[in-house]
């Protein structure tokens, strides 16, 4: 444990759907739930305003639309909240050269190694203030001599605050909590300690660690105790290597066809190369997942002679283990990863740069056989002149500028005009999905650029303001492992 409060704890507020308010601002302030809107679908992030009705991240969609049926429900813009997430990175590594990301929206930074301990509130005020000013959003900060204090006190801050822990307060603070908020307890473990009378931390340490392993085991209940005291040694650790690298999609309809889901784990394998690929990694462990109707979820693997990042090979792989698998009855899920990363060898240089060549030899013949990267339903329904538009997609058209869409259905698409800097909600059209006017487009920036040095910040109106219901609920907003 630290002296001094010199750990930071960075948790950006309801990251997806607040992305999602600044951009569109006829949704500031109203409820918006961002995650897949199929009937399998499942909640990703809630605003604050859909969470005082019970909305929370993992719920099923089709709850959460009985919760709350007046909010906005959009998918997921993930390469919009990545491209957001690197810029909020960026000003923590200017703290610190140990940041530690979590997830998209989450980081731990040591201000101890980048020379800073002498104010931390003051450093956590300022990165709030230049993360508004960046990206037109809020994100809620935590201080303490430790990650596990750090983490609770950026909890506790939500939304939009700073809370510091000074060391020496660790035990009066954690006394009242529930033991769920201790790194490690889940639902199972907290079971366990209620039938043994133990609900909150500080019955935790009164119990004692003997008490504890008795109930838990030797290393799980001696971890237990120690986080109940406050005791946590772990180091931000900058630059954590990904596992793996993986892929998977749910269908809104079991697929029984072993035609079908063979043809979905090959369009799976091509999107996971490509992931690889962008990462600049290989690999020797090939992962299919199976779902199946009945919720079993079966998993195989094949290792390889050497690490690879061949589509061939990697396709080839998840379809032997395909066939090791029963599938009778329907599958409602299908994934393929790759684990057992490594750098990228000669080898598969090479074999990359042959792939290339084939492929450009099959554009020259023929189309290539490389699934495009879209939704299945869409790969397989939409026609040369059908266009499928989604709630939440970016689009622009000639006449009314930018805009995006409401929804669609029987032939119609609903498009509101606005841009992230306005003031006021923009207007509403209506439109055929054939229209020719009408076409997807890449999203507008929530902060628009500045003179050098000095970024134009938002209209007040249009930053998202702190939002009523005090806590995180359910916990930071992630892009989840799409793998086991």
């Amino acid at each position: 444990m630290r002296s001094a409060p010199t750990i930071l704890h960075l948790d950006m507020d309801a990251f997806f759907a607040a992305v999602e308010q600044a951009a569109k601002p006829s949704l500031r302030g109203k409820p918006v739930v961002v995650g897949g809107l199929g009937p399998r679908g499942v909640v990703a992030t809630a605003s604050y305003e859909a969470r005082v009705h019970g909305v929370h991240s993992a719920m099923a969609m089709a709850h959460a639309r009985r919760l709350c049926p007046n909010a906005a429900y959009l998918v997921p813009r993930f390469a919009v909240y990545r491209q957001i997430s690197d810029t909020v990175m960026e000003l923590l590594s200017r703290l610190s050269p140990l940041v530690e990301p979590l997830s998209l929206d989450e980081a731990f930074v040591d201000l101890e190694a980048g020379g800073i301990g002498d104010d931390p509130r003051a450093v956590g005020e300022r990165l709030r203030a230049d993360i508004r000013r960046a990206t037109g959003l809020t994100g809620s900060v935590g201080l303490a001599g430790s990650k596990l204090l750090a983490k609770i006190a950026s909890e506790q801050a939500k939304p939009d605050g700073l809370v510091v822990i000074e060391p020496g307060t660790e035990r009066e603070l954690l006394a009242p909590m529930q033991v769920r908020t201790l790194p490690g307890v889940g639902p199972a473990t907290a079971e366990h300690l209620r039938r043994a009378g133990i609900v909150t931390v500080g019955e935790v340490v009164e119990a004692g660690e003997a008490e504890l392993v008795r109930l838990l085991g030797k290393a799980h209940g001696a971890h237990v105790h120690g986080m109940a005291l406050g005791i946590d040694e772990r180091p931000v650790v900058a630059d954590r290597e990904s596992k793996s690298v993986s892929v998977e999609d749910t269908f809104d309809v079991d697929l029984t066809d072993r035609v079908r889901v063979r043809l979905e784990v090959d369009r799976l394998a091509d999107r996971c190369v490509r992931r690889l690929r962008s990462a600049g990694r290989s690999g020797r462990t090939v992962v299919l997942k199976v779902r199946r109707y009945d919720f079993t979820t079966l998993t195989r693997s094949e290792t390889l002679r050497a690490p690879t990042d061949d589509l061939t090979v990697v396709r080839e792989t998840a379809a032997r283990l395909l066939e090791a698998v029963d599938i009778t009855g329907g599958v409602r899920l299908l994934g393929v990863g790759v684990a057992g990363l490594a750098d990228y060898t000669q080898e598969d240089l090479f074999a990359q740069a042959a792939e290339r060549v084939e492929s450009t030899a099959g554009e020259e013949s023929g189309p290539s056989e490389r699934a495009p990267e879209r939704p299945a339903e869409e790969a397989r329904e939409a026609g040369p002149a059908e266009r499928r538009w989604v709630p939440g997609q970016d689009v622009r058209h000639t006449r009314y500028g930018a805009g995006w869409v409401q929804g669609s259905g029987v032939g119609r698409v609903t498009v509101r005009f606005e841009e992230p800097d306005s003031t006021v909600p923009g207007r509403v059209r209506t439109f055929a999905v054939t229209d020719p006017e009408l076409e997807p487009s890449e999203p507008l920036p929530l902060v628009l650029p500045g003179p050098p040095g000095l970024p134009r910040q938002l209209s007040p109106a249009s930053v998202p303001k702190s939002r009523s219901g005090g806590g995180s609920g359910t916990g930071p907003d992630r892009e989840g492992p799409l793998m086991p």
